[in-house]
């Protein structure tokens, strides 16, 4: 009996125990597991999307949603890098050389290489900054002449210079000088430089263009190389096409004045008058003829009022049809009265790639 009472408390309790194996164990009773699954069962399900986008596949930046702003920027930036904005100074004048005002975008017609091109920016009497570089030669041929120059050269600056606006003033002979030693917008620093410029020997005209030239391609706006000169060219170390390439990367406008004491001098330099008046053509400017301090202020008078009425085009090239480094502009003006008998000056074309220097 006490062995019978014994068996049958042993099955009791195993019995009792029976419903704790069978139950299963839910997540509830396990705090570790309660913790997974709750984070499981919080985070949504995977997008297409959100596949794609951690896909190792190259896809198309249409497919992929931006995973940042700076993200989303970078394939308009990339699109951009071989795009340049060509800009293109343009004077009109009369058949009297008076400059022509009051044209609108519709009135230009411009190309490229024989292409004709969209005009993406138009300015009339642009009120860009200008960056003057007045070049005066101080060779001994022009000694006579230097007072004279010199005076005019300071009205010239008092008449053209504003406040946004900067001059340099350079004299040239066997060497080429910054006399004012930079950019100036500052009148007194200007006449100063002006005044202190002496009488050298020989002439390094190609030089003076040279290094003009170089120091506007650092300036913004408007660039304008203002020669004052016989035209004799001597001891320079740069050559014509030198000069003119570094005047068209700068994309200064070359106004020269030939000065010419005495118009039959058997010592005239007239090839080096030619290649003023081919330089100035080149660049988009314009030559004078100076014989006497009033055709000096005259020419220099003449300068300002075509500075005041300029138009600025500029467009995005659309196409390339030649290997050339050098494009070649063409400027036209139509639909307007007389258009046939006017003159448009501008720089006759551009480099795609610039020289070393």
């Amino acid at each position: 009996m006490r062995k019978s009472a014994t068996s049958l408390l042993l099955i009791g309790v195993l019995v009792s125990l029976c419903p704790a194996w069978a139950e299963p164990v839910s997540h509830s009773q396990n705090p570790i597991l309660q913790s997974a699954a709750q984070q499981t069962a919080s985070q949504p399900a995977a997008s297409p999307q959100s596949l794609t986008q951690q896909s190792p596949s190259p896809q198309s930046p249409s497919q992929q949603a931006p995973a940042s702003p700076e993200r989303q920027s970078q394939p308009e930036t990339t699109m951009r890098v071989d795009v340049r904005l060509v800009n293109v100074f343009v004077t009109v004048t009369d058949d009297k050389g008076a400059p022509i005002g009051g044209l609108t975008k519709e009135n230009f017609v411009l190309k490229e290489d024989g292409h004709e091109q969209k005009i993406s920016v138009f300015d009339k009497e642009s009120e860009l900054p200008i960056s003057i570089a007045l070049a005066i030669d101080t060779s001994l041929s022009t000694r006579h002449d230097l007072p004279l120059e010199q005076a005019a050269a300071k009205r010239f600056a008092h008449d053209i210079v504003r406040p946004v606006d900067a001059l340099c003033v350079y004299g040239f002979s066997e060497t080429v000088y910054d006399s004012t030693h930079g950019y100036t917008s500052d009148l007194k620093t200007i006449d100063g430089a002006v005044e202190h410029i002496r009488v050298g020997a020989a002439t390094a005209l190609y030089d003076a263009i040279y290094v003009a030239s170089r120091a506007l391609d650092h300036r913004k706006g408007r660039k304008i190389l203002v020669l004052i000169t016989d035209g004799e060219n001597v001891d320079s170390r740069v050559d014509y096409k030198e000069a003119l390439r570094a005047a068209q990367e700068a994309e200064a406008l070359i106004y020269s004045i030939i000065i010419v004491p005495i118009e039959s001098s058997a010592g005239r330099e007239i090839g080096g008058e030619h290649a003023l008046i081919q330089l100035s053509e080149d660049t988009g400017g314009k030559y004078y003829y100076a014989t006497s301090a009033g055709q000096l202020d005259d020419a220099f008078h003449k300068i300002s009022e075509e500075l005041r009425t300029q138009y600025l085009l500029a467009y995005y090239p659309l196409q390339r049809t030649s290997f050339s480094e050098f494009r070649r502009i063409e400027v036209k003006v139509a639909g307007v009265p007389d258009a046939a008998s006017y003159r448009v000056r501008h720089r006759a074309g551009y480099y795609t790639v610039k020289s070393e220097f």
